[in-house]
């Protein structure tokens, strides 16, 4: 059996943006350098990027 550990949405982006997933991108990155361990993933369901954490 495979726990996943929670996650939480720290912010959400349209993947129709015309710049992809860049912002998405840049939000995660901004976040990490402030000590946050942030990462894109793809929700298929509702077309968006979504910037992730698993840390409470």
């Amino acid at each position: 059996m495979t726990t996943v550990a929670p996650r939480t949405v720290l912010e959400r982006f349209p993947a129709g943006h015309p710049r992809g997933s860049w912002p998405a991108d840049e939000y995660a990155a901004t976040q990490r350098a402030q000590g946050r361990d942030a990462h894109v993933v793809m929700d298929l369901t509702t077309d968006e990027f979504l910037v992730v954490t698993t840390a409470r």
